[in-house]
């Protein structure tokens, strides 16, 4: 799967995730063989990462692309665009909605998280959405980078830099996850600031 994570402190907010496709149990693809290996797209002044199968990345794109107004900025704008877009998944491009039959909803099948300057935020398969006040990580290395992050949080270090441990944690005990990573950071804004 992938270490995906978001970090907030100090005014900057950083996402970060490692590179490294899996395919099954047995086959992986390193970021030097993958034109496209960076986790990470940035819609309009947002960043969203993706766990779970690697065809969600081109789906949610386009998705998200094709909404006529879209909301990322909050909780429950997010919630909105989430539950706006799950229609889209299952007609257009095909998603199968199952998972277990007890589930109260459909899944939409992935976990997000998305950064901006509004927040950290992360949105899971049955459209719960949440804000994070510090970090959050996803995938299967996010026990490693939680550690890190929870051992890290409250030293001197940056956002940046914070994330940045996170991944790395991931990558060095995670079976699925890999270096390089990609990062990027954006400023809170004032009216977002709590």
């Amino acid at each position: 799967m992938t270490t995906i994570v978001v970090v907030r402190k100090n005014g900057q907010i950083a996402i970060a995730a490692d590179s490294q496709t899996t395919f099954g149990d047995d086959q992986r693809l390193p970021a030097a063989y993958d034109v496209f290996h960076d986790k990470i797209f940035r819609l309009g002044d947002s960043y969203l990462s993706i766990a779970g199968s690697a065809a969600h990345d081109l789906v949610l794109q386009g998705a998200l692309k094709g909404l006529k107004s879209r909301n990322l900025s909050s909780r429950s704008g997010l919630f909105e665009t989430f539950r706006k877009i799950h229609p889209k998944l299952k007609d257009h491009f095909f998603l199968r909605p199952e998972e277990d039959e007890e589930d109260p909803y459909e899944s939409s099948q992935m976990m997000v998280l998305v950064a901006n300057g509004h927040g950290i935020f992360g949105v899971y398969p049955m459209r719960e959405v949440y804000e994070f006040s510090r970090f959050w990580a996803i995938g299967s290395g996010r026990k490693f980078a939680m550690g890190a992050m929870h051992a890290l949080y409250d030293s001197a270090l940056d956002a940046k830099a914070i994330a940045e441990a996170a991944v790395r944690a991931g990558a060095e005990f995670d079976a699925s996850s890999a270096l390089p990573m990609s990062l990027y950071t954006v400023s809170i804004d004032e009216d977002s600031d709590k």
